[in-house]
């Protein structure tokens, strides 16, 4: 009896909280849970080429210091590259989020062109790295 009454008592006082899915409120709980993920996503991002940025710079004062100019400067070119490819499927990961909840036909056509930047980007990123890889691993065959 004690159970029912506590049940009928919550359920009473949880929906001036939760609210009706008629009042709209599940609606916008969960539009503002899409974007608190997209800025965590998008901090993310940002973190990660923040990260890039301080180990290239690290690797280019180590390489500077060595005095190995040549050879080292596409490896760190290379570090800053793979941690901008991450960073830009973070972002895009991002956009898409903001698009996620009932988008206007002008947001899904800024995501399109944002979507084409960002994956032609990463595109030419990765083919520099698995050029420059194909590179170094050709260097290293003909010492031997």
């Amino acid at each position: 009896m004690w159970a029912l009454i506590f049940w009928l008592a919550l359920q009473e006082h949880a929906a001036h909280f939760i609210g009706s899915p008629e009042g709209g409120a599940v609606e916008t709980s969960v539009r503002h849970g899409v974007l608190w993920l997209r800025l965590l996503v998008e901090t993310t991002g940002a973190a990660v080429i923040c990260l890039g940025i301080v180990v290239a710079a690290w690797q280019f004062a180590r390489t500077l210091a060595a005095r190995q100019h040549s050879d080292n400067y596409s490896q760190t070119r290379l570090t800053l590259a793979r941690y901008l490819a991450l960073a830009l499927e973070f972002q895009l990961g991002a956009d898409i989020l903001s698009t996620a909840i009932a988008p206007s036909w002008d947001q899904i056509g800024k995501l399109g062109a944002i979507a084409v930047i960002r994956t032609g980007l990463n595109y030419f990123l990765m083919r520099e790295m698995k050029e420059e890889r194909t590179t170094e691993s050709g260097a290293a065959g003909s010492d031997e």
